[in-house]
């Protein structure tokens, strides 16, 4: 076959920096309201994103009426007058919600559209697997697994039909290994690592990419009790070959990348970001 008869969408030329420009694009994330979902959500502010944020109904607004979460988003500066930020309400342990949560924000995005959906919003819970409570499995299973599910079907549903489109879903570590006491965790993650797989077999020939990020041991709200362990917080920190923790500001740069034109050719890709810690 010659590449003349390979059908196929180029990507755009353009410059190297213009690759990451999300001018004009529109952008909806799930757990952006701290660490390092509230991180990306800068990250995609920065970029020229308009960027809509599912939030826990309920939460108390700020002083100026708007959730607490959208100060770092606005604060970002040089934005484009076109950039509009806002919040859709969305309890993610509520499934009902999540079914709606997708055309609640398409009819809030000052685009028309939804081109960008971040997977990031995400719980744990910790127990012996013979002691593991069936509630908080069927929690962690909903919330990590059904809720990322559901949200990248509707956004397929809109994005195939355009053939345009990014859905970056947030794994782990245990998408790959294992855990202690963190059976339903693992598991959910790893489903994330395989449905990400399954949705770019079928949408990447739509140019719709989907990849995920599966960041490992980070300094945020998710890890406190490791980090209140000095046994383990010293076990883990002496296997991460950079030498640290990381920080929700080193997924800035692996979020821009797999949300812009810079990984157009990039589909089905857990990118880890853990400090080497894979490596070892």
């Amino acid at each position: 076959m010659s590449t003349s008869e390979v059908a196929c969408e180029k990507t755009p030329s353009t410059s190297s920096l213009g690759l990451f420009n999300l001018a004009g694009k529109t952008a909806l994330l799930t757990g952006g309201t701290r660490g390092i979902g509230q991180a990306c959500a800068v990250a995609l502010a920065e970029a020229g994103a308009s960027v809509i944020l599912a939030v826990r109904p309920g939460t108390a607004a700020g002083s100026d009426g708007n959730h607490p979460a959208l100060a770092a988003i606005t604060a970002v500066a040089n934005q484009a007058s076109s950039q509009k930020h806002s919040t859709v309400d969305a309890d993610l342990s509520d499934l009902e919600q999540v079914k709606t949560l997708f055309d609640r924000a398409l009819a809030q995005s000052p685009s028309g559209a939804i081109d960008i959906v971040v997977n990031c919003g995400g719980i744990q819970r910790r127990h012996p697997s013979t002691d593991f409570p069936e509630a908080d499995w069927d929690e962690v299973l909903n919330v990590n697994l059904k809720a990322v599910w559901l949200l990248s079907q509707a956004a397929g549903r809109h994005m195939v039909p355009r053939r345009q489109g990014k859905i970056i879903n947030f794994g782990s570590l245990l998408t790959f290994q294992g855990g202690l006491t963190v059976p339903a965790y693992a598991s959910a993650k790893g489903a994330v690592g395989q449905l990400t797989k399954a949705l770019s077999n079928e949408w990447s020939k739509h140019n719709v990419q989907v990849n995920g990020i599966a960041p490992g041991y980070i300094a945020t709200d998710m890890n406190e009790k490791l980090l209140a362990d000095p046994t383990r917080l010293r076990q883990i920190s002496e296997r991460i070959p950079a030498g640290r923790w990381g920080d929700p500001a080193d997924f800035k740069g692996p979020l821009l990348f797999l949300a812009s034109q810079a990984s157009q050719y990039v589909s089905g890709e857990m990118l880890v970001v853990d400090g080497g810690w894979m490596g070892r």
